[in-house]
């Protein structure tokens, strides 16, 4: 059986390791915005919501993540289009968009000539085939993230916590929420071949709750979050590779284990301080 190290020398393993590393820390960072803001369904709509955009770029050619991108971006402002002009409640505007791009992606891929394509690395996840490519855009991704919160961090925490305060202070608040919200939808294109669609929305959540535990400070959050995101991530690459298991799962299992274990241990913790 190979150690560890040994498997470093395998290259599909390595850019596993990376991808594992870049999907900590943009859905680390984007993630604590995501969970803060109070809007994991939306983002749960963007997710499903992509899949239009995989079944389009499969239908004309494209690489189905071009697709996805730019579906999931449009997905993401017709959200907040929706809530905000259309006056539609955002729960409503959610499902409308969720349910048209999964409908969407069904039709185009039910039309596309030949084979029909194998779509399980798009919906539960393989991060053991992440190209070389997809590892370039997430490190230009995840590169983008870093700058962007470090540069625009008071202004992003303004509207995570208090939008209507920021709008009376005449900050672009509207502008900043198109921006996140493409981010948003970019972190969960980019990580749909490391978790898949079906559990992206776990991966931008479980490593949160977990910081949560340790702080409420939002920057520390953020770098809890992606310490807890890539062991969890990498600990389940490990655990997929020896008992031969897909990937997306296994991370997913690792993260929600690492939860409970800190759950518990804060919950033994709380009761031997109230005894003592």
């Amino acid at each position: 059986m190979n150690t560890v190290i040994d498997l470093f020398s395998y290259d599909f393993f390595l850019n596993a390791f990376w991808a594992s590393f870049f999907a900590a820390v943009s859905c680390g960072i984007v993630g604590t915005y995501i969970v803060s803001r109070r809007i994991v369904f939306v983002s749960g709509g963007i997710t499903h919501a992509s899949f239009g955009g995989i079944g389009i770029g499969y239908f004309l050619g494209w690489s189905p993540l071009l697709g996805a991108a730019i579906f999931a971006i449009l997905s993401g402002w017709g959200i907040q289009l929706f809530t905000q002009k259309g006056k539609v409640r955002e729960d409503s505007s959610i499902a409308i968009w969720w349910s048209l791009g999964m409908a969407i992606g069904i039709i185009f891929i039910y039309l596309s000539p030949g084979y029909a394509p194998n779509l399980m690395s798009y919906l539960f996840g393989s991060v053991l085939t992440v190209s070389t490519t997809e590892l370039y855009l997430m490190g230009a991704l995840s590169l983008v993230l870093v700058l962007f919160f470090a540069l625009f961090y008071r202004l992003i925490l303004y509207v995570a916590f208090d939008e209507e305060f920021a709008k009376t202070t005449g900050l672009p608040v509207n502008l900043i929420n198109y921006l996140l919200i493409s981010l948003i939808a970019l972190t969960i294109v980019l990580n749909i071949r490391v978790v898949g669609i079906i559990l992206i929305l776990s991966l931008l959540t479980l490593p949160q709750a977990t910081a949560n535990l340790f702080t409420k400070d939002f920057k520390k959050m953020m770098v809890i979050s992606v310490l807890f995101a890539f062991i969890g991530s990498f600990a389940g690459l490990l655990f997929s590779f020896y008992v031969d298991i897909p990937s997306g799962a296994s991370i997913i299992f690792t993260l929600v284990l690492v939860f409970a274990l800190m759950k518990l241990a804060f919950y033994i913790r709380q009761k031997l301080l109230s005894r003592g």
